[in-house]
């Protein structure tokens, strides 16, 4: 007779593990993931077990406490990194036509761009500030929870293969010039051009704890808070309220709202399908 060896399924880590977990992490490394969304921090978390294979929440705890290298891997799993340039490219499109045109008068733009990720976004936002004959004058904040992020978005490289759909989305978005003027090829990979990158100045800086930085003419913050409970998410509007100069312009992602913020009368809609606010006051 033949016995097979049955694989046995690894329970998922249940509510109360995870909230155990996420308390020991806040304690440990100073990271609190404890208001994000409680069904997406879940799946990640259980996702990067399988991968490291853990089966429990007590072996997870000692992988990530004990190894600073473990939890830098975690960070990068569980935040947020999907990006890509000229992501919809009607909001790019809206940029152009309804938001440069307006902040063209100032002598200094000042742009944050929150949870970054590895930049493709912010490079995209230099493309279109440079074909306005604006980038000069104009300073990005590139901020993001995860340093790794941080550290890839600072060199400017891209995989080659992503190019040909990034192509498509800069002429979507209207783009003016030759997409291949922006970048250099080299092996299977391209480097955004150092004019477009000597503006930037990229930090870490966490949504859930940190303050306010500086007044700017322009936030951009897409497709972060739908990870975020709904208490973090009236807490982070707060806070780029308070950043936004007056008549300064929030943009969030497409299915973001500033509906249950407690901001929504103090802003203005320029773009009611991009999601793209005006502060009033």
């Amino acid at each position: 007779y033949g016995f097979h060896k049955i694989k046995m399924e690894k329970p998922d880590l249940s509510t109360d593990e995870v909230d155990r977990l996420l308390i020991v992490i806040k304690n440990a490394t100073g990271y609190d993931f404890t208001a994000y969304s409680k069904a997406s921090i879940q799946r990640r978390i259980n996702r990067f077990m399988d991968e490291m294979g853990l089966n429990h929440a007590i072996d997870l705890e000692l992988h990530l406490v004990n190894k600073p290298h473990n939890f830098n891997y975690f960070l990068e799993q569980v935040t947020v990194n999907v990006t890509e340039m000229f992501r919809d490219p009607e909001f790019y499109k809206a940029l152009r036509e309804k938001v440069i045109p307006v902040l063209s008068s100032y002598p200094i733009i000042k742009i944050w761009h929150a949870g970054c990720a590895t930049g493709e976004e912010v490079f995209s936002m230099a493309i279109l500030f440079y074909e306005a004959g604006l980038l000069q004058r104009t300073r990005f904040y590139a901020t993001d929870l995860n340093p790794a992020n941080l550290e890839k978005a600072r060199k400017g490289v891209i995989p080659l293969d992503v190019m040909k759909d990034y192509t498509v989305n800069y002429i979507k978005s209207g783009g003016k010039s030759d997409f291949a003027n922006y970048y250099t090829a080299r092996y299977n990979n391209i480097i955004i051009n150092k004019e477009l990158k000597s503006n930037i100045v990229y930090s870490q800086h966490n949504l859930v704890t940190d303050q306010e930085f500086n007044e700017f003419q322009l936030i951009c913050c897409r497709n972060v808070l739908i990870y975020f409970n709904k208490n973090l998410q009236k807490r982070v509007v707060g806070l780029f309220h308070s950043s936004l100069a007056n008549l300064g312009y929030l943009a969030l992602g497409t299915k973001e709202s500033l509906l249950f913020s407690g901001k929504r009368k103090e802003f203005q809609v320029t773009d009611a399908q991009q999601k793209i606010f005006r502060k009033l006051f």
